[in-house]
């Protein structure tokens, strides 16, 4: 669960280490503070993705490379046709998406994909049910527009 979830938030295989390392520090630091007051995978995902957050916020000053969710754009990477070589580009192709989602949008659709309800996250991240069920909403929609926009440049969206 960890490792995927550091897998959205670094693309690098150093940086995915460096990242994996330090959410297990805090976690050893700050397991005496679990009080059973939620589960306890709800707690360690909290603080996976509180250092998660942080440590993309400490990137993002030192490099300004994140984009707002309406500023996505990406571009298509070559396929080589292969079953097993679409999964994988596809895959890495959303990952991508996400690792350019500003670090609170990217903190909630990774819980989704892990499987967290939207009671779940809002527990973790601290937002309304209804707002973090509203933001999953519009974080899919966006990334579904952007990842077929990838596949075909022709294609053109039109808010409405």
């Amino acid at each position: 669960m960890i490792r995927r979830l550091v897998y959205g938030y670094e693309a690098g295989p150093e940086q995915r280490r460096d990242l994996f390392q330090e959410i297990h520090l805090e976690l050893w630091r700050s397991l005496r503070l679990f009080d059973g007051r939620c589960a306890l995978r709800t707690w360690v995902f909290r603080v996976a993705h509180n250092v998660g957050a942080s440590h993309i916020m400490r990137e993002r000053r030192m490099a300004a490379r994140l984009v707002d969710l309406d500023a996505l754009d990406t571009e298509p990477v070559p396929v080589d046709g292969e079953a097993q070589a679409d999964q994988r580009y596809a895959a890495q192709k959303l990952l991508d998406l996400i690792q350019r989602l500003r670090p609170a949008d990217r903190q909630i659709i990774l819980l989704y994909l892990e499987g967290q309800t939207a009671a779940e996250i809002a527990e973790i991240t601290g937002l309304s049910t209804s707002n973090i069920s509203t933001k999953i909403h519009r974080i899919k929609k966006l990334l579904q527009h952007q990842y077929v926009g990838a596949e075909d440049p022709g294609n053109s969206y039109e808010r409405q």
